[in-house]
């Protein structure tokens, strides 16, 4: 497997139980309602000197995305030579319960965090992150709005920014040309013909789309593509869910259709590591999955059409969007130098710089630099991703985001599976989310 395709480990493929969820959910109420830090307002300044001193203890996801971080914490130093920067790795499953007892105690374990965007209300309403509007507006050169908006929108409780970003995970349509060539259609547009043009990719044996309708977070990722690409929404513009509309029986009728027609057979559990290597090694000809997993699928040897993939947004435009965001807890002991990393890290010259090495951009001036366009990934395959963040929204943008997604998945596979009609799980699932996120 490549470097870019473990980054897929995460949760999103092994999602915690939802009792466990549901429990973290409780702890953070309570700390929200009493006994969490008080930190009300922004705090300090963005123009940190070059000569403060501390050290940074970080905690990040097991995975390659924070291998390019590190790499770049030598030449940070050149800049800050008196910060020292402490990276702890752990599993995505370890991360949340760790982060909350970091919060809770008087002596924290970590500075700076990176947080996912299912946290991110839980985390801001506890009062266990600094706001960091004052250190965001005051740091030189900095740009905020160059961000995609979609991204920072995550990190947004509230009217307060409670982190900036560092890693998107927007899904797009992975597949292969030569089939699309071979079978004379256009690349899909519509939720029509991603049903038509996956059924008459299969043949034979060999599936139209490999799909991945796991139970819990997987199948909600997915298939809420499904529901845009019908004209639906998760939320409506109120903030309350709406998962029980024409739109959404459209959305998982055509999924469920497209599932037992095109898919790789015996697949109802399958997650992204099926779908992937069903994909790579010819088995299937498309897949949804996030927009960097395309330099996987054509790295020489990853299978036999390796250089053949290709990258598009969902049929109708707009994606399911995923991400980290840089965070400092409230309890932070390092603060000044933790926001030094965290700005150095995210500023414009340095994103490019982690953007060339195989991070996933976040700013929009990253996706017009002649360094990255001219790279070996290709100007036509960050054109694809510029639109793609362009056009996205989360799956979840309220409280409890954790335990929604995965209450909400589990209706939806049962759909897949046939225990339940596609009524009877966009009811339940519609149920949940309004009792979940009230």
């Amino acid at each position: 497997m490549t470097t870019i395709a473990k980054k897929t480990r995460r949760r999103r493929f092994a999602p915690p139980m939802v009792a466990m969820c549901a429990a973290l959910t409780l702890v953070l109420s309570a700390c929200a309602g009493s006994g969490g830090p008080e930190q009300t307002q922004a705090t300090g300044t963005g123009e940190v000197a070059k000569d403060v001193s501390g050290t940074v203890r970080i905690l990040m996801e097991n995975v390659p995305d924070t291998d390019v971080v590190k790499s770049m914490v030598p030449e940070f130093n050149k800049d800050y030579p008196n910060v020292k920067v402490d990276i702890e790795t752990l599993t995505y499953d370890q991360m949340r319960d760790k982060l909350v007892s970091s919060f809770q105690s008087s002596s924290p374990t970590y500075d700076l965090i990176i947080v996912d965007n299912p946290w991110m209300v839980d985390f801001a309403k506890a009062n266990f992150l600094q706001p960091l509007d004052s250190r965001i507006d005051s740091t030189p050169g900095y740009d905020d709005a160059d961000f995609f908006k979609p991204l920072t929108d995550i990190a947004t409780v509230d009217g307060k920014k409670y982190g900036v970003p560092f890693y998107n995970y927007a899904l797009g349509y992975l597949y292969d040309t030569d089939d699309l060539a071979t079978a004379k259609l256009p690349v899909p547009t519509t939720l029509d013909q991603l049903v038509s043009t996956s059924k008459a990719l299969k043949v034979g044996d060999r599936a139209g789309i490999a799909m991945q309708p796991q139970r819990g977070y997987k199948i909600f990722e997915e298939w809420g593509n499904w529901l845009f690409a019908a004209g639906g929404s998760i939320y409506g513009p109120d903030g309350k869910p709406t998962l029980n509309t024409p739109q959404a029986k459209a959305a998982l009728d055509a999924y469920i259709d497209t599932y037992k027609t095109a898919a790789p057979a015996n697949s109802l559990n399958w997650a992204f590591d099926e779908a992937f290597r069903s994909v790579s090694s010819d088995q299937a000809a498309s897949m949804i999955s996030y927009n960097w997993n395309l330099p996987a699928l054509n790295a020489p040897g990853s299978g036999p059409s390796a250089g053949k993939y290709k990258l598009a947004e969902i049929p109708g435009g707009k994606q399911v969007l995923g991400s980290w965001s840089w965070s400092i807890p409230a309890n932070s002991g390092s603060s000044d130098a933790a926001w030094a990393f965290a700005s150095w890290l995210t500023s414009k010259a340095h994103d490019v710089e982690r953007t060339e090495k195989g991070g996933a951009a976040i700013r929009q001036s990253t996706l017009q630099d002649p360094a990255v366009l001219n790279g070996p990934l290709g100007a036509e395959y960050y054109q694809t991703v510029e639109k793609m963040l362009g056009n996205a929204a989360p799956l979840s943008q309220g409280p409890s985001g954790e335990e929604m997604i995965q209450a909400v998945g589990t209706e939806l596979n049962e759909a897949v599976a046939g225990t339940k009609s596609v009524e009877d799980a966009l009811a339940a699932a519609q149920a949940a989310a309004e009792k979940i996120q009230g």
